[in-house]
């Protein structure tokens, strides 16, 4: 052998055995790039899927007329009535001269305990000016039952930019029974 047959023959071990070694470092390192790309893909795909599902939903949505409500109560309030001697029971809401100007109507959840009475229902708003206007509710149901009153009922108020009170009142002249009891509850207003 001359040099230039060993040359050619070290440079041929050196070069296989140096390409060998980077080609499994390639192919290692070309799995985990691919693998990553893949993941990524999954991950774009699936948000991009589950944005467009958001989407449909809000355009949905969006195109009904949206509805913000101001709720007035925490708990449910109990009207417990007894009308001797008292002849009227009062649950009132102070509103600290709230601006209702925006809301379209009032809207609550009620029930009465006995199913046999017949119980009217007073529900009377009051502004700073003292205008009063009240709304008789007449079946009150004996399970919870969702209540909407528009408020252009109240024809009595002019101004609503300055609310004093809200009131829900039995009355004994609008109650079959001399006692008993009348739950309210999720009072609202809707815009």
């Amino acid at each position: 052998m001359d040099k230039k047959e060993i040359y050619e023959h070290l440079a041929k071990i050196y070069l296989d055995a140096s390409s060998k070694t980077p080609k499994k470092k390639r192919k290692h390192k070309t799995q985990i790039f691919v693998f990553k790309n893949v993941f990524i893909s999954v991950v774009l795909l699936l948000t991009f899927g589950a944005g467009i599902s958001l989407w449909r939903d809000f355009s949905k949505t969006s195109s009904k007329q949206s509805q913000i409500a101001l709720f007035l109560t925490k708990d449910a309030a109990k009207i417990n009535f007894n009308f001797n001697p008292a002849k009227i029971e009062t649950f009132s809401i102070t509103l600290n001269n709230l601006n209702l100007s925006r809301y379209k109507a009032l809207s609550f959840r009620l029930r009465k305990i006995n199913p046999k009475d017949v119980i009217s229902l007073r529900v009377e708003f009051i502004n700073r000016f003292n205008e009063k206007s009240e709304v008789y509710l007449k079946q009150i149901p004996h399970k919870w039952g969702e209540q909407r009153i528009n408020l252009s009922q109240f024809k009595n108020i002019s101004d609503w930019k300055e609310m004093k009170m809200l009131a829900f009142s039995v009355e004994e002249w609008n109650a079959r029974e001399k006692s008993g009891v009348l739950y309210i509850d999720d009072v609202r207003l809707i815009n």
